[in-house]
């Protein structure tokens, strides 16, 4: 808990000023009580039961009053809400690697399945993309609320040389953003974009077309980035998620395959493909998301629904203020009516 005018908890001070007020009128009763000769009669036709209630009232106000002294100090807490994305891209890897059978029946099949799975359980108010990459990356299904066309979409795709996994959190963006206009052609195919090199001049450019906001902030969407190997060309994918934390979006990777290393044959060629999981883990940490690893179709099961639990709920510092009013003001309200029916006046 905390607060963002930390200073007005001063104010609850006035609590044990109102406590030694009312123990100084009680006192005070008391000693004027004392003039009365059948003092022993008016206590036992009181009873304890009677002496005891004449105290909730003042109590219950007393505490209404720290809740809402509380309340102007704006109290902050960290709790469970639903996430407010309204669309989520799934960008997955669909290079020649992704045909390995060390994640049974293979790594493609099982991206599919998990992914197929995933996209059931989100909520059908959420608008879902996908993009698929290999040595480029292209939109396979703009955002939509059509659960079937992203389910075919993730059916159709092909395997291709290479990977570009910068490529694939450019057009992800792109389409997440389609009025700041994001040169594509320009970040993918430029001079600058080949073998995962710095972005140079087109990224300076398109930094200036919005105003960066901190990391994690946009609460509209999100990526989620799927592969199993390295960058082999395309722009670089650490630049690509500087473009991402800039405009606030979450990107969420996930590893599949082996950390190791592995030799791959795809259209008579054969290739080491290795999982780069530093890469996956400074993009997720640059735009503050997850990165999860998946070593076989049931870790991947896993991952995918951790995610869905990510993306519909999540833990979130909010101001608790109309809270510690609305509690206040129900004790406040309970004071008087107690205190209307058993003895007649508002406290």
């Amino acid at each position: 808990m905390s607060f963002a005018w930390p200073e007005m908890l001063w104010l609850l001070l006035a609590a044990p000023m109102l406590v030694g007020f009312y123990v100084f009128l009680l006192w005070r009763k008391k000693k004027a009580a004392l003039s009365y000769p059948n003092l022993a009669l008016v206590k036992e036709a009181m009873g304890a039961g009677q002496r005891i209630r004449r105290h909730i009232p003042p109590v219950l106000f007393l505490l209404a009053l720290t809740l809402m002294i509380a309340a102007i100090a704006r109290p902050h807490a960290l709790v469970t809400l639903p996430m407010q994305h309204k669309t989520i891209m799934l960008a997955m890897d669909v290079s020649g690697s992704m045909r390995a059978a060390d994640v049974q029946p293979n790594r493609i099949t099982a991206s599919q399945t998990a992914a197929k799975a995933f996209v059931a359980e989100l909520p059908d108010n959420i608008r879902i993309g996908v993009v698929s990459f290999a040595g480029t990356a292209s939109v396979v299904q703009y955002p939509t609320l059509s659960r079937e066309d992203v389910l075919a979409a993730i059916d159709r795709f092909q395997l291709q040389r290479a990977t570009a996994i910068g490529s694939a959190i450019i057009v992800s963006l792109a389409t997440l953003f389609p009025d700041q206009g994001i040169d594509v052609s320009s970040l993918l195919y430029g001079r600058d974009a080949a073998r995962g090199v710095p972005l140079g001049h087109a990224a300076k450019t398109q930094s200036k077309e919005s105003k960066p906001v901190p990391p994690g902030s946009y609460d509209a969407a999100a990526i989620i980035l799927l592969t199993d190997g390295q960058t082999t060309t395309g722009p670089s994918p650490l630049d690509a998620a500087k473009m991402a934390a800039d405009r606030g979006v979450r990107v969420f990777t996930v590893g599949i395959g082996t950390t190791k290393g592995e030799i791959i044959g795809f259209e008579g060629w054969s290739m080491r493909v290795r999982l780069d999981e530093d890469t996956l883990k400074q993009i997720a940490n640059m735009t503050r998301a997850d990165y999860f690893y998946a070593g076989n179709a049931d870790d991947l099961r896993k991952v995918y629904e951790k995610l869905n639990s990510r993306l519909v709920l999540e833990k979130k510092k909010t101001e608790v203020t109309a809270l510690f009013a609305a509690a206040g003001a129900v004790l406040a309200l309970a004071s008087a009516v107690l205190s209307l029916l058993w003895f007649g006046r508002i406290l």
